[in-house]
Formats: C-alpha cells, structure tokens, sequence
C-alpha cells in the first residue's frame, strides 16, 4: 500500500487545532490594542462610552466570521487535498479533467488530474481505442472499504483507482 508524500496526521492536527480554536479568539478592546496617543489621534476619545462599546462589539465580530470562514476554508482545502487517501477528507463523488492525452483503461496505468491529483488503476478495466485530450472524469467512492472508481465522460466502463499522489 502506497501512503501519502505529505502526512494526513500532521495536516489532520492542525486542522483540528484551527477547528478547536476557531470560538477561542476575541476581539481585545480597541482603546487597550492602540496607546493612548493612537487612540486620541484616530479621534476614538471622542465616542462615548456606548458608542466605544458598540465600536469594539462591531470588530469582535468582524473577528468571528474572519475566523469561521477562515476555519471553513482549511476544512474544505485539508478535504479536496487528502480526497482518496484511506479515509482522510470527504468521501464525496467529483469530476475533474485528466491532465494531457487519455488513451484508455489499462492495469497499472496512472492518471494525472488537473488538480495535481495522481490516481493508479488497480483492475483490469479495460476502455481501448479512446483517445481523448483533457477528458472529464468522474471518481467516486465505493459503498464499502477504501475503492475508488474513475470514469471517463460519454463512457461506462469504470476502472478502479486508488490515490497515489
């Protein structure tokens, strides 16, 4: 069994550690982030007390939805790029192009996806006479265990793949 070049664990730790940190920062109070001659030069002495209050409750927020979409984002980056290795991301269906010429199903043939991604054919699936440049496929996880199958558009033979890169 072929692993990863990058290691899921560590890109699974920290993408825990961005999940589990996400509500933990807070905005600190304006008038305690600037010295007092920034704060007076910004003209922030002039607001009232409510009018500060609601300032700083304002950038608090700003905080959290940075925060929550910024956590969102590394949720779905950490998914796309472990997609296929073992159970690491989303076990999702998606379609992406094949980099360059397709010339059919062939056992041990490798795929090379326009997003980086390499899959190797594990059976022995067979589409010959197709050349195509730049196809659409379409992987798909099986029902059980860690099999993935590529299809090529307008075709329906599928070959079983597994993530190598």
């Amino acid at each position: 069994m072929m692993f990863p070049q990058r290691t899921p664990l560590r890109a699974s730790f920290a993408l825990a550690l961005v999940l589990a940190c996400g509500g933990a920062f807070a905005q600190e109070a304006i008038e305690r982030q600037m010295t007092p001659d920034q704060f007076k030069a910004a003209g922030l002495d002039k607001l009232s007390p409510q009018e500060l209050a609601n300032l700083n409750a304002w950038l608090n927020h700003t905080v959290q939805a940075e925060t929550a979409k910024a956590t969102s984002n590394a949720k779905k980056s950490f998914e796309n790029e472990n997609r296929g290795f073992l159970h690491f991301g989303s076990d999702e269906n998606f379609s992406a192009h094949i980099a360059g010429e397709f010339h059919g199903f062939a056992p041990g043939r490798s795929y090379t996806l326009d997003n980086g991604q390499v899959w190797r054919q594990l059976d022995d699936a067979s589409l010959s006479g197709v050349h195509k440049s730049n196809p659409v496929v379409r992987l798909s996880p099986s029902m059980v265990g860690n099999a993935w199958y590529m299809a090529i558009e307008g075709y329906n033979t599928r070959a079983k793949v597994q993530r190598v890169k």
